[in-house]
């Protein structure tokens, strides 16, 4: 009998399976991961990792098995998760002709954040990132960069209980990185998937591992 004060699981996978076509991206994946955890996903390139995050993301329909992620039961149940989760693709996947402060406005809308909330929000980690100083420039002016560091701000908005990263330091000086592992690092009630092919990195800051093969 679980006890009255045990939490549900983050995330919950069970004989979970993804193919594209007669190809097999991810085959019976079985997890489980409190809430407040961190869990590293290592494997080779071709190993299904961004599958997994896309999945768990609402991106992407599992072909099989069971997804249970923040209390929301995937696919059905994707609705819930709205302004739950911060993605973080492998790449950044910005509008190109829209500058940070734009891109980051429409990202705030569709969390359902107020407009003086998020321009506050959004000025506040354009600053933190270095790039407050070219917030009305257009994207496709960037590096990439300064790309990334954008799409981090997005991922990390609207402060979600979740984070999926898709490799977080692509592209980052030193520099960056720092203050990038700062703004995506551990939380109180943050969950964390990371994927990563930094394995020794990955591993010194998470609580469990996930190798796909």
């Amino acid at each position: 009998m679980k006890s009255g004060t045990e939490t549900a699981p983050a995330i919950r996978l069970a004989g979970l399976t993804r193919d594209f076509g007669d190809r097999p991206a991810l085959a019976g994946v079985d997890l489980e991961l409190g809430s407040g955890k961190t869990l590293a996903v290592l494997g080779p390139n071709g190993s299904g990792k961004t599958t997994l995050l896309r999945i768990l993301a609402g991106l992407l329909r599992p072909t099989g098995g069971e997804a249970v992620v923040l209390g929301a039961g995937l696919p059905g149940e994707t609705w819930k998760l709205r302004g739950r989760i911060g993605f973080l693709g492998h790449e950044p996947l910005l509008y190109r002709d829209l500058s940070p402060d734009e891109n980051l406005m429409l990202a705030a809308r569709l969390h359902g954040l107020g407009r003086e909330r998020a321009a506050g929000r959004i000025a506040e980690l354009l600053e933190r990132v270095g790039l407050s100083h070219r917030s009305r420039d257009r994207v496709a002016e960037f590096s990439a960069g300064m790309a990334q560091r954008v799409a981090v701000c997005r991922a990390v908005l609207h402060d979600p209980e979740l984070l999926l990263l898709d490799e977080p330091d692509s592209h980052l000086d030193p520099t960056a990185r720092e203050v990038v592992g700062e703004l995506l690092g551990p939380a109180p009630g943050r969950t964390r998937v990371i994927v990563s092919h930094q394995r020794e990195r990955a591993l010194a800051g998470a609580d469990a591992a996930l190798e796909l093969v």
